[in-house]
């Protein structure tokens, strides 16, 4: 257990059924300030957009709140989806982030529009889609890196703070770019299984290094849930079955409270759709936990660990970062 990577956190400040935002939101600080007690190394905010049941989509206004309630913990995005926004207004709110919590942020970059096709056109990025995103990320290195002579257009602020670039993907796409590029990375096996272990090999095997980073650097989001016992494991789990369900049918995805059983709710063929969603998912008490953690990471090998816990009750769901904690202890 000695060399278990570092532990890290990813929230969609998901809205549970009959909750306001405020009360959310609220929460979301509330769960952070726990991770930060117990050494959680990274607080990560995931942008998406015309997603009922998700309040995370002006992702930098969340960051800063987070941040602003918080002393150690760095704070980011999980990412920021470029698509959507033109690099120098990133660099500009990213810049500013840093200026005022130095040393703290992380700018995780996303090349999905983490949205639909409509709702993407209602963002006025137009024709600028997912094709764009190795210029894109190049600007923004480009913006947020030393001032050049004569350099034209300046992220002010922005210029010179070099706040730390992350390339995030459920593909081989971009571990190959962060691998070129010389950026850490981070793969999304909390909804994308599949390539986690092809994908992290690509990037650590490919590495170049850069003026950011001399050896490779990478993070696996996994999705967890801690509990006392894994009797109660299973009923919790059952709020983010309930939610994914939800996702594959087009439906709100409110965070709707455990139930005794799955059965009713969903076919075979949802189960089986859920369940290889959640294929990376570990779930139990901490010893539970400890044999789950030491299988996945024998077949793999990252810096950083990055779980999401969809856990019904706020309460329940900071202990649950306690039981995590636990199992990073020697």
């Amino acid at each position: 257990m000695s060399n278990r990577p570092d532990y890290s956190l990813l929230e969609l400040a998901s809205v549970r059924e009959g909750d306001s935002v405020g009360t959310t939101l609220a929460n979301s600080v509330a769960y952070a300030q726990r991770a930060e007690q117990l050494g959680f190394s990274r607080f990560w905010l995931a942008e998406h957009h015309n997603m009922e049941g998700i309040s995370s989509s002006a992702t930098s206004v969340l960051i800063g709140h987070i941040a602003g309630k918080t002393d150690r913990i760095r704070v980011g995005s999980g990412g920021v989806m470029l698509p959507n926004h033109p690099p120098l207004v990133i660099a500009e709110q990213f810049g500013t982030l840093e200026s005022l919590y130095p040393g703290r942020i992380d700018l995780g970059l996303g090349r999905a529009p983490g949205t639909d096709p409509v709702t993407a056109r209602a963002l006025r990025r137009e024709g600028l889609g997912a094709e764009q995103f190795p210029e894109d990320v190049a600007r923004l290195q480009q913006l947020l890196g030393p001032l050049q002579p004569g350099q034209p257009v300046k992220a002010i602020p922005g210029a010179g703070s070099n706040v730390p670039i992350w390339l995030l993907g459920s593909s081989l796409y971009s571990a190959q770019l962060a691998a070129i590029r010389g950026l850490p990375y981070a793969f999304a096996g909390h909804f994308a299984p599949r390539l986690y272990r092809e994908a992290l090999r690509v990037y650590r095997d490919n590495f170049q290094p850069s003026d950011q980073l001399a050896a490779p650097y990478s993070m696996l989001a996994v999705p967890a849930i801690p509990a006392d016992s894994m009797d109660e494991a299973r009923r919790l789990a059952t709020t983010s079955y309930q939610r994914i369900l939800a996702l594959f049918r087009g439906q709100p995805l409110w965070m709707r409270p455990p139930v005794d059983s799955m059965e009713g709710l969903w076919n075979a063929g949802e189960k089986a759709s859920v369940q290889d969603f959640l294929a990376l998912q570990i779930l139990g008490d901490a010893n539970d936990l400890n044999r789950q953690l030491d299988e996945l990471l024998a077949t793999v090998d990252v810096d950083e660990l990055m779980f999401t816990i969809d856990i019904y009750d706020p309460a329940k769901r900071r202990h649950a970062l306690e039981v995590l904690a636990a199992t990073r202890r020697a």
